[in-house]
């Protein structure tokens, strides 16, 4: 057995480093501003060693504006860390950051964390009464109890035995922690609970930083599986796969078998392991060890080689991560890693095989490979591969409906496409055309006037751009045309050129595009563009189009110039605005003939363009225009772009090439918001993250509530949407790897102090952000672990940014950014690959995070939880139906009253019962319920192995089944668990008649639709009134599709919440008619068998589609 110390501490074992804070540092560490879980624990002034807090004490944590300095005087284009409203932050005074742990000690494997508990911690102990102590915890020498100090009881009873210690919750997921007044000001990270006793008693206790309550999760979890035999598990620990696998790399580099290497092999054998490190820093690292040895020469001995790798290439929080899903704390073997995989990673049909798949693919060692075992290496990879990358791999190709309307797609589109730099001075070049087609624009610019040797050329007239010949552009289109993407580029011809020109503009057309060019004229009874499916290879031509009764070879269109606007502001042709607004051109008609389906026109208002305006018809919005229209009319702006094209285009005063947010004009439903491609910054990042979530093919479907005919949105809407169910998106920061230093900074060194702006862009309901606190002087692995928690009210049109920067900068703060659509988020532990300015990849630049996206929020006081997860049906919020005033259309909305009522019942009943029992397992709204089974595990065994309680996977509802006496602790549990059951099979049950009586009513409104103008009328309804009456016909319309919506999505995650209950039971051999110890990837138990029986009726799913088309 090995030995203690003198001092009781365990032998040094290195295994890669975090930290532990120094006594002086405790209770110091603090964030630089309040932000969500921002401040790990509590402020100090609520705190003292004997006098308690109460309830309504303040926090004494105040806010603080984050703001970002003005652009340096710097070739790199800097940005702020969120522009809302187009404006930069003010300069902000340098701040004093503090890092989350000094770097006194290390920690490196499970001994350092048991040391450290030896030695001792400030921890807060929470109690239900709302009150908070400071008090000193520590474990014992002899590894047998957790002491602490001061108390005012007995020593002997101020200590918990180790081996009545039953499982250590994460989090804050007792009654003790949900009940106390302190709940909102302590951190989820810096919270955790240990759960002891025959009756479950807890301890709550809140560390001052995420780190010192990782170390005691760890080293208290690991004395639970180990207790006295602790010490020797540590030992045989040190010939671990790790050591093996390191030890067969050595030999294989000391190819003299001198037992040592040259130190340069043995750096460059490191980098090879960890491209990330900097080879400066590895060889500094021998060399101090070395140094620290009093050893001459260079060579590098094998157990050196161990001990810098362990001490450079380990990750703590994976480290701790791997702790916590291995049942022997050594490696993961096939079940844990199936646990992870499933329950963690949300991957679907787990089995054994599927775990060896992954252990073979990236597990290091021979030994693990042969034995299917993963170690924390293999973990390591397997988390840094591109299977655990943060972007859906279903998003990487085209995986969205391609046969809807053009007009029911965001297009993406390039403003001006010929320019590489401003627009008023910068050169022209078709690399501009070539590098927005390969990113995928479906819409490029080409503005045409007169050039030399009878030759149109490009360029942005009324300004000093330069010139390039038009044939050129037409030859790089044809090329790259379909490289992206198949499906239709549209051309935006804006053309200023006499009529023998324009003869030379058709030919080139005509010769080089050929076949491509769409031209077959739209038919005049379709209410619609095509698909884009059914334009897939062709181009569209976009520009002024003749009437269709001109027989001659030309006439007269009026001009669109956008130079013009531009040149006006310039103040270089001040009357030319003037002049212009109505300007006659002649048009060619062989030009005009080759424009079909996107034929400019000059837009007046809406209530002409619904009355008078064609399909086939575009208008083209300046963006200060667009900006008013979505400001004054957002609900005719989105309704309008329901049917037609619209394209917006940057403001004349954007000469520096500067972008506008493509949001602003998204949730209008614009098609076609121009971007200027050759500046990047967030404008950018916000347009290629955007269209990167249906395989980059530059066409993305719009959200269903801006594509039904009958639908109510609204572009400025600032609550929830009618007839969408608000999701929460959870987001953990935990590290970040490899941060350069930021490319235009002036500072000297490679220190960086970063910190993380998570920013939410959507509707204005949605647009948020939160910061992390800032990590003092490391780049190379700074640790964060700080959550955040958004409201998404339309996710469909919600983007995730992820910002790193430099508390620490002189001239460029950023380091790197990653933009991402919010459905294409994958959840659990994901590594999120940061991008520069220009939107390439930085090398081995990462940032670790975990995400989770719930609808329901947990613990903490109702009042206080936004979404409630107790709403009682006194003050549940029901949807309610408008009054049109029009009494045959109100009766039958009336009939919806009841089931929708009935709707909100069964789906609010079976979600409150679930976050009950999720909060009885310990576990937080985050959960599912296959963690949830996982972690109630434990409980239901008995001390000699048996079971106290069976799933009966017989029946289609599994129950609990008791086995012999059981504790009174377990009884609240098997009534929690079978009141969610019960909600789930009412649900279940009723859920597809409620769901054809609202669809009943919809189907009978939906009949008074065309006549509803009419009917209003004849009711004495006219102006305002009539306007108020068809807005309310679309609220109600939206509401019951709604409501049918979230019925059925509730009935889809019954029974997805059955099949987790069913293979966890089987996983955790507590299952009764199942095959036992099987898994998610068997299929012949019997209990599947009959969950496969429960009824999935698609009822009225079909009509309601052809009532929406």
């Amino acid at each position: 057995m090995a030995e203690l110390g003198e001092d009781g501490r365990l032998p040094p074992v290195n295994f890669g480093h975090t930290t532990v804070p120094s006594d002086e540092a405790a209770g110091k560490t603090h964030c630089e501003v309040s932000v969500l879980n921002g401040d790990c624990g509590i402020s100090e002034n609520m705190m003292c060693s004997g006098s308690p807090l109460t309830p309504g004490s303040q926090t004494g944590v105040e806010s603080a504006n984050i703001s970002v300095g003005p652009d340096a005087k710097s070739d790199i284009p800097r940005r702020s860390s969120i522009i809302k409203d187009g404006r930069q932050r003010k300069e902000r005074k340098k701040t004093v950051s503090f890092s989350s742990m000094p770097t006194e000690k290390k920690i490196s494997r499970v001994s350092d964390c048991i040391n450290a508990m030896v030695d001792g911690s400030e921890l807060k102990k929470v109690r239900s009464n709302s009150r908070v102590y400071h008090r000193y915890f520590l474990l014992d020498a002899d590894m047998q109890s957790l002491r602490w100090e001061p108390t005012k009881k007995e020593s002997e009873k101020a200590k918990i035995d180790v081996k009545s210690i039953k499982e250590v919750r994460t989090g804050k997921n007792t009654d003790t922690f949900r009940t106390n007044g302190t709940y909102d000001q302590i951190s989820e990270d810096c919270a955790f609970s240990i759960i002891f006793g025959e009756n479950y008693e807890s301890l709550d206790l809140v560390a001052n930083t995420a780190d010192v309550a990782n170390i005691w999760v760890t080293g208290l979890r690991y004395l639970i599986s180990y207790g006295k035999h602790t010490l020797n598990m540590i030992e045989s620990s040190q010939n671990n796969l790790r050591s093996s696998w390191l030890s067969d790399l050595f030999d294989e580099e000391d190819v003299n078998h001198n037992r040592r290497i040259a130190i340069c092999a043995a750096v460059q054998l490191i980098k090879k392991l960890n491209p990330g490190l900097k080879n400066v820093k590895i060889e500094l690292k021998f060399k101090e060890l070395h140094k620290a040895q009093d050893k001459s020469g260079s060579d590098v001995t094998k157990e050196e080689f161990a001990e810098v790798f362990h001490d450079l290439c380990t990750r703590p929080e994976i480290y701790f991560l791997f702790v916590q899903f291995s049942s022997n704390k050594e490696f993961l073997d096939t079940k844990d890693l199936m646990i992870f995989l499933e329950a963690e990673q949300g991957m679907a049909q787990v089995s054994e095989d599927t775990s060896l798949d992954v252990i073979h693919k990236y597990e290091p060692s021979k030994e693990g490979q042969l034995k299917g075992w993963l170690s924390l290496d293999g973990f390591s990879n397997y988390l840094m591969s591109a299977e655990c990358h943060i972007f859906d791999p279903e998003h990487k190709s085209v995986c969205q409906d391609m046969n809807q309307p053009l007009s029911h797609y965001y297009i993406n589109a390039s403003h001006n496409t010929y320019l590489i730099e401003d627009q008023f001075r910068g050169p022209s070049d078709v690399t501009g055309y070539i590098r927005a087609l390969k990113m995928g624009c479906r819409c490029v610019e080409l503005d045409v006037w007169d050039g030399p040797d009878n030759e149109p050329v490009i360029y942005t007239g009324h300004t000093m751009t330069s010139q390039i010949v038009f044939r050129s552009v037409i030859d790089v289109i044809n090329k790259y045309a379909f490289v992206a993407s198949e499906f239709p580029l549209i051309l935006c011809l804006e053309n200023h050129c006499s009529v023998k020109q324009q003869k030379v503009m058709f030919q080139h057309l005509k010769k080089i595009l050929g076949d491509r060019i769409h031209i077959d004229p739209p038919k005049l009874e379709d209410c619609y563009l095509p698909s884009p499916s059914e334009l897939k290879g062709k181009i569209l031509l976009k520009g002024k189009k003749l009437d269709t009764n001109c027989t001659a070879s030309e006439g007269e269109v009026t001009d669109e110039d956008e130079g013009a606007e531009m040149s006006q502001r310039m103040s270089i042709e001040s009357t030319e605005q003037q002049t212009n607004a109505h300007k006659k051109i002649p048009l060619l008609k062989d030009l005009s003939d080759l424009v079909t389906l996107c034929k400019s026109v000059e837009f007046k208002d809406f209530p002409t363009s619904f009355q008078k305006q064609k399909s086939w018809e575009l208008c083209s919005f300046n963006e200060v225009f667009a900006t008013r229209c979505a400001c004054d009319f957002p609900g005719d702006f989105v309704n309008y772009n329901k049917k037609f094209l619209a394209r917006v285009y940057p403001s004349p005063m954007r000469i520096d090439s500067s972008n506008m947010n493509p949001q602003d004009f998204w949730k209008c439903g614009c098609q076609i918001v121009a971007m200027n491609y050759q500046t990047p910054g967030l404008m950018m990042d916000l347009n290629i993250g955007w269209f990167r979530q249906n395989g980059n093919c530059g066409y993305v479907l719009r959200p269903a509530i801006m594509r039904e005919q009958v639908s109510y949105f609204s572009a400025n809407t600032k609550d929830s949407v009618p007839g969408v169910s608000p999701q929460l998106l959870h987001i953990k920061i935990i590290s970040g790897q490899n941060f350069p230093k930021p490319k235009g900074s002036g500072a000297k060194g490679d220190v960086v102090d970063p910190y993380v702006y998570v920013e939410i862009h959507g509707i204005p309901a949605d647009c948020a952000e939160q910061r992390t606190k800032t990590v003092h002087q490391n780049g190379d692995n700074p640790l964060f672990d700080e959550s955040f928690e958004f409201q998404i009210n339309l996710p469909e049109l919600a983007m995730v940014r992820f910002v790193v920067l430099d508390d620490d900068y002189i001239g460029d703060e950023f380091i790197g950014q990653y933009t991402i659509p919010f459905e294409c988020l994958q959840p659990g532990f994901r590594h999120v690959p940061l991008q520069s300015l220009t939107g390439e990849l930085l090398p081995h630049t990462l940032l670790f995070v975990h995400v989770a996206i719930t609808n329901r929020r947990g613990g903490g006081k109702p009042h206080k939880r936004g979404l409630s997860v107790r709403k009682g049906k006194k003050s549940r919020e029901y949807a309610s139906m408008r009054v049109l005033q029009i009494k045959a259309v109100d009766e039958v909305f009336k009939t919806a009253l009841l089931p929708l009522r009935e709707a909100t019942d069964l789906r609010e009943n079976m979600q409150n019962a679930i976050v009950s029992f999720k909060e009885l397992c310990g576990l937080s709204a985050v959960a599912n319920l296959k963690q949830c089974i996982l972690a109630l595990a434990p409980r239901l065994t008995g001390h000699d192995n048996t079971p106290l309680l069976l799933f009966n996977l017989t029946d289609p509802y599994p129950n609990l089944e008791l086995q012999g006496l059981l504790p009174e602790v377990l009884k609240k549990v098997v009534t929690t668990y079978d009141m969610m059951i019960q909600t789930s099979k009412t649900l279940l049950e009723s859920s597809d008649s409620v769901y054809e009586r609202i669809l009943q009513t919809q189907k009978a409104a939906m009949e008074f639709h065309e006549n509803l103008h009419d009917l209003a009328v004849k009711e004495g309804l006219k102006g305002r009134k009539l306007h108020k009456a068809v807005e309310s016909f679309t609220w109600n319309i939206t509401i019951l599709k709604g409501q049918a919506d979230l019925l059925k999505h509730a009935k889809s995650e019954v029974q997805e919440n059955l099949k987790q209950i069913h293979y966890s039971a089987l996983t955790c051999n507590l299952s009764k008619g199942g095959a036992a110890g099987g898994s998610s990837g068997s299929t012949d138990s019997k209990g599947r068998r009959s969950l496969e029986a429960i009824p999935e009726k698609a009822t009225g799913e079909e009509e309601l589609t052809e009532e929406e088309n």
